[in-house]
C-alpha cells in the first residue's frame, strides 16, 4: 500500500511539475522573432513620451519583471529592453501610476488595453485607433490569464 502511494505522488508531482514548466515554457517556445534594436530606436525617435520598467516595483518579483526604456507615440508603444517570460501578457494604458496587482485592479475599469505582447526582449505594439496616449500616464504589462502585474511606467 505505502509504495502505491508513493507511486501515486510522485506521478503526481511530476504532472504539476510539467504543467508548470510547459505554462512557463511554451510562450517563450512560440514567441516571434524579436524586433530589432533599430527599429525599435526608430519608434522610440517618433515618440512623444518615454518611461522605465524598473524590476524593483512592489508587484515585481522574480518571476514577474521588466525592465527598459518604454517609448511611447501616437502610432505605437515600443520596449527597448525585457520583460519576464509568461503567458497571455496585455498592455495597458493606466490613467495613475499602479505597481502592483491590487492598485491595478482598482484602476483597470478606467484604464484600455493596447494590444498583446508576443515577445520578452523589445516588443512593438501598435496603438489601435481612438487610443488617445495623452489620456494616460502610465504604460502597464498584465498577464491575463493569472491576473499578474509584471510591470509599469510611468511616461508622464
Amino acid at each position: 500500500m505505502k509504495k502505491i502511494v508513493l507511486l501515486v505522488a510522485s506521478h503526481l508531482v511530476v504532472l504539476v511539475l510539467g504543467f508548470a514548466l510547459g505554462v512557463y515554457l511554451l510562450p517563450i517556445l512560440t514567441a516571434p522573432m524579436t524586433p530589432s534594436d533599430g527599429i525599435v530606436q526608430a519608434i522610440a525617435g517618433k515618440s512623444e513620451f518615454g518611461g522605465q520598467f524598473r524590476r524593483d516595483l512592489r508587484g515585481s518579483d522574480l518571476l514577474h519583471w521588466g525592465e527598459g526604456e518604454v517609448s511611447v507615440g501616437k502610432q505605437a508603444i515600443a520596449l527597448m529592453g525585457k520583460i519576464a517570460p509568461g503567458p497571455d501578457y496585455k498592455l495597458y494604458l493606466v490613467p495613475e501610476f499602479v505597481e502592483n496587482e491590487e492598485q491595478f485592479l482598482r484602476v483597470k475599469a478606467r484604464s484600455v488595453r493596447v494590444g498583446d505582447i508576443k515577445t520578452f526582449e523589445n516588443f512593438i505594439v501598435p496603438v489601435p485607433e481612438g487610443i488617445d496616449v495623452a489620456q494616460y500616464n502610465t504604460v502597464l504589462v498584465w498577464c491575463e490569464t493569472f491576473s499578474e502585474f509584471i510591470s509599469a511606467a510611468k511616461y508622464r
